[in-house]
């Protein structure tokens, strides 16, 4: 008679969000949606849909926010082992971002933040996507207004990685799969959202892909459609593609390490300090 197998224990993670964590978490979300929707979610008669100075408010507002919720949950369970692996990845992600930013949209490191998010967990995926995407900007010159929603993109990348379902029963190549599927769809999701910041700064340029501030809701949004296809599928697609080969081809090994790292790391072992004799 064979006997069952006790099923996988799933490595510590790093971070585990508390309420404190959770509201901030939400709470710049929420103003990340406001933030980067504004020209579609803004009435045609508020002053906001009429104001040239939004793109650059939002842009000053992100970067105190993204502190806060980083702050928060360093401060609610993040120890010096998660800071020291946080530290490893965040520059190795960093490090792969001059690989490939701007040819193509070929962008490795999609790859690595969607499986860390994965193993890591939501609360630590979103700060090492956040510090990632910082590094990787300071190493390829790409500060800019746009950089704080570079990172909260990114952020939400690693999250919703670490959001993802099963971590305990699946595993092997349905896992692969399901991280290939989702990192695919990050990687449009990320130029779909990415576009809408910069997408207010080309209004009144008369052409049909222009934001035209106070036009109805169906009209900006048909124009915004329009600007992705002509701006950045072309991008979008080859990064989602390289994702999707990256994961299926070295994912495997790339969980593997991670996972041994966390179960070596011990996070969930209770520190104590003994009497020197």
């Amino acid at each position: 008679m064979n006997t069952p197998r006790p099923p996988r224990s799933t490595a510590p993670r790093p971070l585990r969000l508390g309420p404190r964590s959770v509201t901030a978490l939400a709470l710049t979300s929420a103003s990340g949606v406001v933030a980067f929707g504004w020209p579609l979610l803004a009435d045609s008669t508020s002053g906001l849909a009429h104001s040239q100075d939004a793109p650059w408010l939002f842009a000053a507002l992100l970067p105190l926010l993204l502190a806060v919720v980083v702050a928060t949950i360093a401060d609610t369970g993040m120890d010096a082992k998660a800071v020291a692996m946080l530290g490893v990845l965040a520059a190795a992600g960093a490090a792969l971002r001059p690989l490939g930013a701007g040819t193509a949209g070929l962008e490795p490191m999609f790859f690595l933040i969607v499986l860390s998010g994965r193993v890591l967990g939501p609360g630590f995926g979103f700060v090492l996507g956040a510090l990632s995407m910082f590094a990787g900007a300071l190493l390829t010159g790409g500060v800019g207004p746009w950089m704080p929603f570079q990172m909260l993109t990114m952020g939400w990348v690693a999250m919703g990685a670490g959001l993802l379902p099963a971590t305990d029963r699946l595993r092997g190549r349905r896992e692969l799969l399901l991280l290939a599927a989702y990192g695919a769809l990050a990687a449009l999701l990320y130029g779909l959202v990415m576009n809408l910041q910069g997408w207010p700064y080309i209004a009144g340029l008369g052409s049909g892909v222009s934001f035209v501030p106070g036009d109805p809701l169906a009209e900006n949004l048909a124009r915004y459609v329009a600007y992705v296809l002509a701006t950045s599928l072309g991008w979008d697609v080859p990064r989602a593609a390289l994702t999707v080969l990256l994961t299926l081809t070295l994912g495997g090994t790339v969980l593997r390490a991670l996972r041994r790292a966390t179960r070596r790391a011990a996070f969930d072992a209770p520190v104590t300090f003994e009497p020197r004799p």
